[in-house]
């Protein structure tokens, strides 16, 4: 069994802890729970035959009070950045947590996921900034968690680029 340290990362509200609770609970609660620092889930997935284990962080949200602390991707295999469909302004700090990760503990897997496809229409987030994103190579999924749409593909996807990028690093070390 392969072991990997995930984390949820974004603006308060975006639904990371919805998203979660999802994935491995299979469930949906219309309350809005604020995390407070970090709760840490686990759930087994199959990913080409093998086992992965994810230890999945769902990290307290940053706002302007709430700052975010980087020792908490610390020892991470990758990360998901959540933007809320309905929040133009949880893309731009999303956008500003993957600089600030990637300046401080280096490049990680990752997939961006706007969440709230189920309100699809009330978007302010508009597409010509996701395709934007994926023109340069981001891998960017649509999610609801109340739905479900989407949930579990943002975790396989992640796990997915996480072995691919052992399976490179590996290759690497034997040249």
């Amino acid at each position: 069994m392969i072991k990997k340290k995930i984390c949820m990362v974004g603006l308060y509200g975006v639904g990371k802890t919805s998203l979660v609770k999802r994935f491995v609970d299979s469930i949906f609660d219309e309350r809005y729970l604020t995390t407070v620092g970090v709760k840490i889930d686990k759930k087994d997935v199959q990913v080409d035959g093998c086992t992965v284990s994810l230890a999945i962080w769902d990290i307290a949200g940053e706002d302007e009070l709430a700052e975010f602390r980087v020792s908490n991707v610390r020892g991470a295999s990758g990360y998901i950045l959540v933007a809320d469909g309905l929040r133009q302004a949880s893309l731009v700090k999303a956008l500003e947590l993957h600089d600030r990760i990637v300046s401080l503990v280096g490049p990680l897997p990752f997939v961006l996921v706007v969440n709230k496809a189920d309100l699809k229409p009330e978007w302010e987030i508009q597409p010509d900034a996701v395709a934007r994103l994926t023109d340069s190579g981001w891998q960017i999924l649509e999610t609801s968690a109340k739905t479900g749409e989407g949930v579990e593909q943002m975790f396989l996807a992640l796990a997915q680029e996480m072995l691919e990028r052992d399976a490179a690093q590996e290759a690497d070390e034997e040249d």
